[in-house]
């Protein structure tokens, strides 16, 4: 966060300063109700220097203008006491795909995998030019409909598709993604553009870093087209230019909050997206659009220029057509880059032509019973079929994983300290109870201490999420149940989300395969042995088809 605080609101910060009321006994006394705690008359007395104390740090912490960037010394680690990290080579095996497209018909390119584009552009069939021309024409065409494009790279993707058709004319093949355009969630810096976080006060900010994802797909060929909308500070699908929408339905939202890079991908304006979660941005938009999504392990993709919510919960992810596409893009930007601290050198090893011998399946108990879980059930049958035994795992119910979110709020309110203090936070679009502003300046009454009592339940989680899924590689489960989402966020596990039906609307629904710590490609594995006996991911919304 750069240079926020003196521009829009002069004097609002002073202001705040001067009305803040001297610190006693009976201000303590007040006080003690938010935390819920009760001191004597004597204690409060004694507090009272200490406190004074405090609250002068804290202003002269305020003093130093701290970008959003910059990381607190203290990581979070996934791995649960006892377990060693994996080791050996990372190894990419792309599938051959059975079938290509007609390169002369457009909309069949627009919606091809990416393991047919690459065919195609190695064979010369097609352009990197001419691609990238067709998915900038779709963005133009469409994207303002779907309210889903921040900005276009045009000048920067031409010289990119050029420098691509030159290598792969000469035999030089970067990668399976080389020449193929993709687009970036509006939190990834990208030098020389806008990166604009969704958010009003932030509209102009021009951040001359490439983020380490966008860097690594740069050196892998592939060509950025556009910077996609995302939820203003990375919560839901409105920003300050619009609300993204749903592809298959636009009177629906596209969720969020990596809302453009769901509905890009899945409406055909880009080959693949990159987006982000935290607490659902990822696995929610590709519910809702019928994208398949990909979370990752926490450790294993560098946040490196991304806009930071929360340092021990953000993740960065591809938002695809099918598994292998992510799986494709997943190799390309994960492992350490010596910028991120909590990024794991642990091997990532795919095979697009393996099956599912030695991968072993759980499914959540109680998640598929009751008519309405009749697709989550006919999921299982699939796999059945295919030989997997599945076996029901349960998610630990002895702790208040619902508390652990002031783990999230507080580091968000920490993240964007200066757009509060400053009184900017008034710009942005939301302004409800349970929008960012509201909760930034709740989470200033969250003790350090609550804080980090919530991350030692955390490292109980971990352990007891560890011992529940023993003895199984990947659980089956609806995305929302029960509090999945919350508690493989909170621990860090990886999730691959597909869609797996349609509802008496037309919008997808999606089953999700939650992976163990590092089972990235174990999870994708299944998802798409499941996506190679049905055709849900198929489907195209027939208003961008």
């Amino acid at each position: 966060m750069v240079g926020i605080t003196g521009g829009l609101f002069p004097g609002v910060l002073w202001a705040r300063v001067q009305e803040t009321q001297e610190i006693t006994v009976e201000v303590v006394a007040e006080a003690e109700k938010l935390s819920g705690l009760s001191f004597s008359p004597e204690e409060r007395t004694m507090m009272v220097d200490n406190l004074r104390s405090h609250r002068g740090a804290y202003e002269r912490l305020r003093e130093v203008s701290v970008p959003n960037h910059v990381a607190p010394v203290l990581h979070f680690d996934p791995q649960p006491m006892g377990r060693s990290l994996p080791t050996g080579p990372s190894r990419m095996r792309p599938a051959r795909p059975r079938e290509l497209p007609d390169p002369d018909r457009p909309e069949d390119l627009a919606f091809a995998s990416l393991t047919q584009l690459g065919a195609l552009l190695r064979r010369r069939e097609i352009t990197s030019v001419e691609l990238t021309r067709l998915y900038l024409n779709r963005l133009e065409r469409h994207g303002p409909e779907l309210e889903c494009v921040v900005t276009l790279t045009e000048e920067r993707a031409l010289e990119q598709a050029e420098r691509a058709d030159r290598e792969l004319e000469a035999g030089r093949v970067r990668s399976p993604l080389h020449g193929i355009p993709w687009g970036a969630k509006d939190l990834l810096s990208v030098r020389g553009h806008p990166t604009t976080w969704g958010a009003e006060p932030y509209r102009e900010q021009i951040l001359e870093m490439d983020a380490t994802a966008v860097r690594r797909l740069d050196e892998a060929g592939a060509v950025l087209v556009a910077k996609l909308t995302l939820g203003s500070l990375a919560m839901g699908d409105v920003w300050f230019g619009g609300r993204t929408r749903n592809p298959w339905n636009p009177e629906q939202g596209s969720s969020g909050s990596s809302a453009g890079s769901a509905a890009a991908a899945v409406a055909g304006l880009v080959g693949f997206a990159i987006g982000s979660e935290t607490l659902g941005s990822i696995v929610s938009p590709a519910v809702r659009c019928g994208a398949t999504g990909l979370r990752p392990t926490f450790g294993r993709v560098s946040r490196y220029g991304a806009m930071a919510l929360s340092w021990s919960m953000d993740k960065l992810g591809p938002l695809c057509r099918n598994a292998e596409d992510a799986a494709l893009v997943l190799a390309a930007i994960q492992g350490p880059d010596n910028l991120d601290a909590t990024v794991r050198q642990v091997p990532f090893d795919w095979d697009g032509e393996a099956g599912l011998e030695g991968i072993r399946v759980g499914y959540l108990e109680g998640a598929f019973e009751g008519e309405d879980r009749r697709r989550d059930r006919e999921v299982l049958r699939i796999l059945r079929e295919k030989g997997v035994e599945a076996v029901p795992v349960t998610l630990p119910d002895e702790l208040p994983l619902s508390a652990l979110r002031i783990i999230l709020n507080a580091e968000a309110a920490a993240a964007f300290d200066e757009l509060t203090r400053s009184g900017e936070d008034a710009l942005l679009v939301r302004q409800e109870a349970g929008s960012w502003p509201n909760t930034f300046r709740s989470a200033r009454f969250i003790p350090a201490v609550e804080y980090l009592q919530a991350n030692r339940i955390r490292s109980l989680l971990i352990s007891a999420l560890d011992r529940a899924w023993e003895g199984v590689d990947v659980v089956a489960s609806p995305p929302f149940a029960s509090s999945l989402l919350l508690a493989t966020n909170l621990t860090g596990h990886p999730a691959v989300v597909v869609p797996h039906g349609f509802d008496s609307e037309g919008t997808p629904v999606s089953i999700s395969f939650v992976g163990g710590l590092w089972k990235d490609a174990e999870a994708l594995r299944v998802a798409r042995a499941f996506q190679a006996a049905t055709d849900h991911h198929l489907r195209r919304p027939p208003l961008f088809s």
